[in-house]
């Protein structure tokens, strides 16, 4: 059970040639589906509004490090509307924030006052530079005020959101190796350097991909 639209992997990659998704029918049907779903864009967002959305995918990219015109970029802003037109939370909110959906709303309109009142456009339109400076702004404020809500809140929301949706993405599961969903097959070569049959070893092991700068 593969999905149409997985891709191919990267030969580029550090695990080249690995593509969890093959191993989509050792795993169970709720859970390939779950899975394999991640990987089919929707036409249409069920929670932001076009201007949010736009707002929220510049924001992401720019915490990611994603080019917006790449063909392996990961689709954050999809996955996390998805989340918040399901309103499935993380369970838990600061006492001083709003509601995730609500806190996600107010804060995208920020940025964009923001992006308004220093470069006279949407946050959307600014260039990513003034981009990444409005949002430092907000991370450097640390527990201060912004726009009337706790700086390191909203950074925290934004993090949150965009790391758990990047990492949910099997394409990602394919660039740092992950083997998915270990339920019902379970591995049989557990230890350091253990690896099952269907995984790819490291190709660069000594590389640290941060210090690199990918």
């Amino acid at each position: 059970m593969t999905s149409p639209t997985s891709g191919p992997p990267d030969s580029h990659s550090r695990f080249p040639g690995f593509d969890v998704t093959a191993q989509a029918r050792h795993w169970d049907p709720v859970t390939a589906g779950v899975v394999l779903s991640r990987l089919r864009i929707p036409q249409e967002l069920g929670f932001f509004t076009p201007a949010e959305e736009a707002a929220a995918t510049a924001l992401c990219d720019r915490l990611l490090g994603q080019d917006s015109d790449s063909e392996t970029r990961i689709p954050v802003v999809v996955l996390i509307d998805e989340r918040l037109a399901r309103t499935e939370t993380d369970g838990w909110r600061y006492a001083d924030m709003p509601e995730d959906a609500q806190a996600w709303r107010d804060t995208l309109r920020y940025l964009d006052d923001d992006a308004q009142g220093q470069f006279g456009t949407a946050f959307a339109q600014c260039k990513p530079a003034d981009q990444r400076a409005l949002i430092q702004t907000v991370q450097d404020t640390g527990s201060g005020d912004w726009h009337g809500l706790n700086a390191a809140r909203v950074w925290s929301l934004w993090t949150r959101y965009a790391c758990t949706a990047f990492y949910s993405h099997p394409h990602v599961w394919n660039e740092i190796g992950f083997p998915g969903p270990a339920y019902p097959r379970g591995y049989k070569n557990p230890g350091i350097d253990g690896r099952e049959p269907f995984e790819v070893p490291d190709a660069r092991p000594s590389g640290d991909p941060v210090a690199e700068g990918y």
